[in-house]
């Protein structure tokens, strides 16, 4: 095996497929990256046995091959390369890197001992905006729960065309819920999945780093029995899907609302984020009060080791007055999503679930329980 390329073309290839390679105990191979060199192209393969990536290097093959090098060594070593021009040569079960004046060989081990990655069967195919995609993701993942108690809540909820051309995406952990509804390009079969939380991380990696590679602005989607693929300029993600039944979450969405608050995101924030200095670790607690009369959220937090916080941030209330407490973590992880200047907080009760939302945007809602009082 042997090629040439560009140092810029081979540090990009690598750094789309290197956070999948990782530690296995039980398979060391795992750690390393798959080079298949053939007289078309050239691949990096990673995967962890749930989640495969590859992605294609724009060189010039010598001679075709396949090897195996530990992904993280490679990657860091080829990220202090000054010299743009880089040659990479099999030989003796080792990987040689000629670059300028310096000459690096890597130890690795041989392509047939790396897992087959399977290749995708028929399925429904989609397409959707890049940026959109990726931006509507970020703003859902971070609600899907931790842990894997219930690996369905660990996962991101894609649902296509419930509503006609439209992509729904939702995650929760049972004390948050957020909610993305973006346009589909193609694709008006109906499907509903669960994509494991690591996949839909990788997906926003890879989307942010191949933003810059190329023009092309789409991402195509297939879904079959029990794998979801993704493409996208010179990257295929292949993932299992997540078994289980996904709650029907729509049911705790409030649809009427006795208190109704618009503020500015920004300085809600600030306060948020100073009350949440002076809350009992753990609970998390701050207290959103409604003074119509005022027109002003009264936030205040109190702590039995660093003292107690209160503050006002300036709304236009339409409604009743009214009270609730929430958990700051999960309140700031929320707006931090929110990209309008104002913001909406929709409030029942304090018993019950409150909606943040972007001003004159109804295609993000995001839920947070109350803390019972």
């Amino acid at each position: 095996m042997k090629f040439f390329c560009t140092r810029e073309n081979l540090s990009k290839a690598l750094s789309l497929v290197s956070n999948v390679a990782g530690k296995s105990i039980n398979l060391p191979i795992l750690s390393n990256v798959l080079i298949r060199a053939s007289e078309q192209k050239v691949e990096f393969v990673a995967t962890n046995l749930e989640l495969a990536i590859v992605s294609n290097l724009r060189a010039k093959v010598e001679e075709p091959g396949t090897f195996t090098v530990p992904a993280r060594t490679l990657n860091d070593f080829v990220n202090l390369l000054s010299d743009e021009k880089v040659e990479l040569t099999l030989k003796d079960n080792e990987l040689e890197v000629v670059s300028g004046k310096s000459s690096t060989k890597i130890k690795g081990t041989p392509a047939d001992e790396f897992p087959v990655v399977p290749t995708p069967g028929e399925g429904k195919g989609y397409l959707v905006d890049s940026e959109a995609f990726k931006h509507g993701l970020g703003q859902v993942f971070q609600a899907a729960a931790k842990n894997e108690i219930r690996p369905e809540l660990a996962g991101v909820l894609f649902v296509f065309n419930d509503e006609p051309n439209t992509l729904t995406m939702a995650a929760t952990d049972s004390y948050r819920l957020a909610e993305k509804k973006i346009k589909l390009l193609q694709g008006e079969e109906k499907a509903r999945i669960i994509i494991p939380a690591r996949t839909a991380q990788e997906i926003g990696h890879i989307l942010s780093l191949s933003k810059g590679i190329e023009n092309e602005k789409n991402v195509r989607l297939l879904i079959t029995d029990n794998q979801i693929v993704l493409r996208c300029n010179e990257v295929e993600l292949v993932s299992r899907l997540v078994e289980g039944q996904y709650p029907d979450y729509t049911q705790i969405i409030p649809k009427e609302f006795k208190t109704v608050a618009e503020f500015s995101t920004n300085q809600i924030t600030k306060e948020i984020k100073a009350a949440s200095i002076f809350t009992t670790t753990g609970v998390n607690a701050v207290n959103f009060d409604f003074d119509t009369a005022a027109g002003a959220i009264l936030i205040s937090s109190t702590s039995t080791q660093t003292g107690e916080h209160k503050s006002e941030v300036t709304a236009d209330i339409k409604g009743d007055k009214n009270n609730i407490l929430l958990n700051h973590r999960y309140v700031l992880e929320g707006l931090a999503n929110i990209d309008t200047e104002n913001s909406l907080l929709k409030v029942i009760s304090a018993e019950s679930p409150c909606v943040f939302a972007p001003k004159d945007d109804q295609n993000f809602v995001y839920i947070v329980m109350p803390i019972r009082q």
